[in-house]
């Protein structure tokens, strides 16, 4: 038989397929039997399933984190050289502490405030430029001491900016006598 033919045999039949239907009691046990498969089913593959994602989700997560934080940390002096990273933390607080007296100077001579800062200026971009040369340095002692010595040089230019503000001081105070 053919499609066409199908169709016809139903179309003459379709009282018969209408009046022929299970009873509710068949239909109430294929409902019951159905329910039984569900609950079987679901019970055991999800809960493995959601275990599974659970523990590949946080080992992801756990190595994503780890990954991140030592790719991210930065090298310090202190890391290559402990000696080295005492003497940076004394350099940086020292210049520090001798900048802001090189700014309490300021207002009286902005001018020679300017130049100074220059100078220190362009130590600090070479001091930063050899912070970023140390995570990829193949040699990072040498980078290290040329670290340590630009600091050094750092701490001697300002000294002696001090000590040329505190001559022009003395200058103007012998002149205003």
């Amino acid at each position: 038989m053919n499609n066409k033919g199908i169709e016809e045999y139903i179309k003459e039949h379709k009282k018969e397929f209408d009046f022929k239907t299970p009873s509710d009691q068949l239909w109430g046990r294929i409902d019951a039997a159905l329910d039984k498969e569900k609950i079987k089913k679901k019970s055991v593959m999800p809960l493995w399933l959601g275990i599974a994602a659970s523990l590949i989700l946080i080992m992801g997560l756990t190595f994503i984190y780890t990954y991140r934080s030592q790719n991210n940390k930065e090298l310090e002096i202190a890391d290559i050289n402990p000696a080295y990273g005492k003497k940076e933390l004394k350099f940086a607080s020292l210049i520090e502490e001798k900048k802001d007296s090189l700014q309490a100077y300021a207002k009286k001579n902005p001018a020679l405030y300017a130049n100074f800062s220059a100078d220190l200026n362009k130590l600090d971009g070479d001091y930063e430029q050899l912070k970023k040369e140390l995570q990829n340095s193949p040699n990072q002692k040498v980078v290290v001491k040329a670290m340590v010595k630009n600091l050094e040089l750092q701490l001697q230019v300002i000294n002696q900016q001090l000590s040329i503000i505190n001559e022009v001081n003395q200058i103007k105070e012998e002149n205003q006598i």
